[in-house]
Formats: structure tokens, sequence, C-alpha cells
């Protein structure tokens, strides 16, 4: 079983992980929200245990951004907030339970059982664009070709994301420029040609399959 623990209190992270440990299970550990958002974007866990109160994004924040994104890993709050509205506030954006600290391990050994032999539902959606061979993860930031990885500028990741929501429709450079540079389109200047080129370059060499093309005139197509 793999676990995903976020917890700022470095003791009680330590503590936490070493018991864990010791039952055969894979711990995961963030000592931020910020870190622990990601990690739990980044892979798939069994269960998340996570406190309330840290340094940037708060466990409930983390926990009602996972439920947003369709993620239903079970998820356990920890938390020195023990009055009952604290506790109905932490369920109702999504968590699964809530443990009050101070608690006995054993106690919140026993709910993350618990939470683990629920059925498999902590599966989550992934935020994928495909066209073709060509698969750009948005939450990963990453891009692979024939499952080859293709490394791409965050400028380039923007531009190849606006083709592939818009397969087979022609971009004009002035729509390009509003949506991937955010500024009116300057016909003096040929940074449009260069980007495109540079991910051109990158998605399309050592490929057959050419999947990015000029329309002279117009604009560029993914097709």
């Amino acid at each position: 079983m793999r676990i995903l623990l976020i917890e700022d209190e470095i003791k009680t992270i330590q503590s936490l992980q070493q018991g864990l440990a010791e039952q055969q299970w894979l711990v995961d550990a963030a000592t931020d929200g910020d870190t622990g958002l990601r990690l739990a974007l980044e892979n798939t866990y069994d269960v998340i245990v996570c406190d309330i109160i840290m340094p940037g994004v708060t466990g409930l924040e983390i926990c009602r951004y996972l439920r947003a994104k369709g993620n239903k890993t079970p998820f356990l709050l920890l938390s020195a907030l023990s009055h009952t509205d604290d506790k109905v506030t932490g369920l109702e954006t999504g968590a699964d339970d809530y443990l009050s600290k101070p608690f006995e391990f054993r106690e919140l050994l026993a709910r993350v059982r618990a939470l683990a032999r629920r059925p498999a539902t902590n599966t989550r959606p992934k935020n994928v664009l495909r066209f073709g061979d060509l698969e750009q993860d948005l939450d990963a930031k990453t891009v692979r070709r024939s499952g080859c990885p293709i490394l791409l500028t965050p400028r380039e990741f923007d531009l190849l994301t606006l083709f592939l929501r818009n397969p087979g429709r022609v971009l004009s450079k002035t729509e390009i420029a509003e949506k991937v540079w955010d500024l009116d389109f300057d016909t003096g200047t040929n940074v449009i040609e260069v980007y495109v080129n540079y991910l051109r370059n990158k998605v399309d060499k050592g490929f057959e399959q050419k999947l990015i093309h000029t329309q002279f005139g117009q604009g560029y197509v993914l097709k």
C-alpha cells in the first residue's frame, strides 16, 4: 500500500513515517502543502493523510482541489481543531475521515486501514491531451510522441496545448499571439514563426508523419 503523508511538524511526520513503514507500506512525505499537492497530482496513492494547518496550501484546500479534479483517493485529515464545526467543515470539503490531535498511532493505523479497504476509486482522471501518437499531460507537464519523451520550454508547451485543443482548425498568428503570449500581434515580428518552428522541430523531427502544418496566408494547423 502506498500512502502520502502531508504534515509540517517534523517530529510528527518522522514518527508517522516510521510507524507506517513498519507496516510494510510505502510512504511519501511532504512537509508543506504545496509539495503535498504536487505529489498527490503526480502519483496514485491508496490513502492520503494530511494535516489541515500548514504553510502555503492548507489541508482543506488540497482536499478541495483534488476532489474538484475528480481525484477520489481516500483522504484523512489531521488537526488540532477538534470542535464539531471544524470536523464538519473538513468532511464537507470531501475528506473521508477526520482525526483530532493528539491521537494514538494505533487509532490512526486503524483508520488508514479502513480507508484503504474501500472500493478502489482513487484512480484520478488524467488531464491529458492526445492527437494521434502525440500525448501531452497538462498536470505532469510532459509530452510524448510514440512513447518517446519530448522536452519543451514553457512557451512551447503552451503553444502545443493550443494546437492540441484545436486539432484540424487553422490558428491565425493573431489568435496564437493572444492565447499563448496574451498580447496583440505585431506584424513586424516573426516570433510566432520562430516558436512554431521550434515546436515543429521537436514534435515532428524524426517522424514520418508530420503533424504541424503551415497554411500559407492563414496560419498553422495540427492535422
